[in-house]
Formats: structure tokens, sequence, C-alpha cells
């Protein structure tokens, strides 16, 4: 049995999409037969002490203050200790886009005790998520050691289609599925109505701004054989989302037709899936410079049995008759070309949960061990 380490330099957020991702992995992981730690950075929100944990015990404790959070990005040593002494064979770690000569070191190090590191890095490219003066700061300086840290690495996982990355081979895999968390959507008819969903932290990358403008066409037509509606679950990440959705929502005089909810979860949000005929994902990813990607959105609403739309290259799905897909440019959404192919759609729900099940988790970081051996 393969000992793994799954290192976050983030913690765990109730109902973070990016929590659940990670705890997702460590379960498909043990899943494939393998013994896994999971290896995290927290704040106590009591004291506001910086602590490693290994699963729920404290492996180190920084402190508090600035040289607590310089420890943080310069000082492996707690984690390399307890490596060592529990013969850990690998570590898996996520990229924050925060490569460093202390965590090239480290990696260094963990190759001397024989212990081979794979790091994933979410999305790629990254470059052009960096907007703010700073953030690009932070960038600079992840852009000035990225390829040295890539060297010593044993490979990188990605979501992508790139068979290199800094240097480094990768394993190409997909983002994956937790069928346990996910429940089936039940089915509804409605007569004379289409509900779409999406559900995210917005980004621009995102363009729901784009559902919002093709439904400012298809009502300003006038000939609208059915009532479109788009739910809309998710946080606003910064002001440009915000003004680009509010601000077209309020001109077209969409209000009644554009339902706001926030943050859902649990029941909450089971109850709008059940609702949604169509699922939105990701309609602006050229806006970031990606082409091709797995998102973990289409996932989700393959999962749940909701057909839905994307624009970027997605080859799960390319050959898949649920998905429709849209132009990746800045047109509005043809409203009515989504409305005539939903109904051109035979698959039931469950029949599209099925087509989705070589994507679990368990599947997926299968791969990365098979490679790694």
């Amino acid at each position: 049995m393969k000992k793994i380490l799954h290192l976050s330099f983030s913690g765990y957020t109730v109902h973070d999409g990016i929590s659940k991702k990670k705890l997702a992995q460590i379960k498909g992981l043990k899943e494939s037969g393998c013994s896994v730690v999971n290896c995290y950075y927290t704040v106590n929100p009591e004291n506001g002490d910086r602590l490693w944990m290994a699963d729920d015990k404290v492996l180190a404790n920084l402190g508090s203050g600035i040289w607590a959070k310089i420890r943080k990005r310069i000082d492996y040593t707690p984690i390399l200790n307890y490596i060592e002494k529990q013969q850990i064979e690998l570590v898996y770690m996520r990229s924050e886009h925060n490569a460093s000569p202390f965590l090239i070191r480290f990696v260094q190090q963990l190759s001397s005790l024989g212990v081979k590191t794979v790091m994933e890095i979410p999305t790629y490219p990254y470059d052009q998520e960096y907007i703010t003066f700073k953030s690009k700061c932070f960038l600079f300086f992840d852009r000035i050691f990225r390829k040295r840290l890539a060297k010593k690495l044993h490979a990188i996982v990605t979501f992508s289609n790139q068979k290199e990355i800094f240097g480094q081979r990768t394993i190409q895999i997909s983002n994956g599925i937790d069928f346990s968390s996910v429940r089936l959507k039940e089915k509804q008819i409605r007569n004379g109505e289409l509900h779409l969903i999406g559900v995210a932290e917005i980004h621009y990358w995102h363009g729901f701004d784009r559902v919002i403008a093709g439904m400012a066409n298809y009502y300003k037509d006038g000939s609208c054989d059915y009532k479109v509606y788009f739910h809309i679950v998710g946080e606003f990440s910064g002001e440009r989302e915000r003004n680009e959705i509010l601000l077209p929502i309020n001109e077209f005089h969409l209000e009644n037709y554009v339902i706001l909810y926030g943050s859902l979860f649990g029941d909450d949000l089971d109850e709008v899936f059940d609702r949604a005929d169509i699922g939105i994902g990701s309609l602006a990813r050229h806006r970031s410079n990606i082409t091709y990607i797995k998102t973990l959105k289409n996932r989700e609403y393959a999962a749940r049995g909701i057909p839905f739309i994307y624009s970027e290259t997605d080859t799960d799905f390319e050959n898949m008759p649920y998905k429709q897909k849209v132009p990746a440019d800045e047109s509005p959404v043809d409203i009515k070309k989504i409305i005539q192919s939903y109904f051109l759609i035979s698959e039931t729900p469950e029949q599209i949960r099925n087509s989705v099940c070589h994507l679990s988790w368990r599947s997926q970081m299968k791969k990365v061990i098979d490679s790694i051996q």
C-alpha cells in the first residue's frame, strides 16, 4: 500500500468548492488502496495561531504575527520530519502559485529521502488571472522560481491537454466526481418554461454576462414561446463581475427572469437544481486565454443528470449528445437555439449520470498512482 501525504498550503472551509475537491481527491486516493495523510495549513480562529495540521492533529504551531506568516513560506522542516518518520512514499501537493527557493529546497530534501513529489496545477495557463497590482507582485516571485521547482518534481498533474508544463512532464487527468455527495436531479415537467442554472464563485471567465445579454435579446424580440429563467448561485468574486451582471439586469428589465441566490448548500442547493433544465458552465475561458480545460462544474452537472452548455474544449464531453456548445467569443448566447437544442435531448438524468461513471475521483487519482509507479 502506497503511503501518501496530500499537502495543501491552505485550509478547508465548510461548503467551499476547492475544499470539497481536495477532500474528494483524498477519498479517491484511499479508495485506490493508498494510505493518505491530509496535511494542510490553517489559522486557529480563536487565537490566530498558524498551524500545520496532519489530519486532525497539530503538526506544528508556528505562532502568530508577522514571523508566523513568514515561517509558513520558508520553513517546511516540521513536514519534512513527519514525512521521514512516517515513511511517506509520495507527496501530492496542490500549487498555489507559490514557487520559491524554500519550496524548491523542500522538494530536493524529499527527493534525498527517496520521496517522490507531484504538484497539481489546477488551471493552466494562469498568469492572465492576476489582474491587480498586488496580485501581479505575488505572481512575479512565482514566475522567477516555478521552472526550477518544476525540474525537481516527479511530474505535474494537469487538467489541461499539456504534455509538458514548465519543462516537466505532466500527468493528464480530468476533474473527478464524488458521486456520493452529488444527488441526482429529480425530473420535473413544466409547460412553457425553461430554467437555466449557473453555480460558481462568479469570475469573468464564467461568462454569465453572455447569458444575460442573450436573454435581453430574446425578450426584446417579443416572440417568446417559452419563459426562460436564469438561476445564479454563488457570490461575485469582484466588482467587475458584479457590474457585468447586475447592470444589464437592470438596464434590460430582467429582474423577473434572473434570480440571484448568493451561496447555497445542501438541501437548498438541491432544490434549485431540481428546478433546473440546463446547467451553464464556463462561457468565457477565452478571456483568460484557455482553450482546453476539464472543469469541475461540467462534471457536477453531468453527475446530477443535467444537460449543460460550455464554450471551451472539454474532451470528456465533446461527443456527448446532451451537451451544447456556444462560440468562444463575446457574442450573446442565442437563447432560441438553446431552447431548440434542449428539446432534441433524449437522455434521462440517469443516463447522463451513468455516462460519466468513469470520471470518479477514484479513477482519476488511480491514473496518478499508476503513472508514478
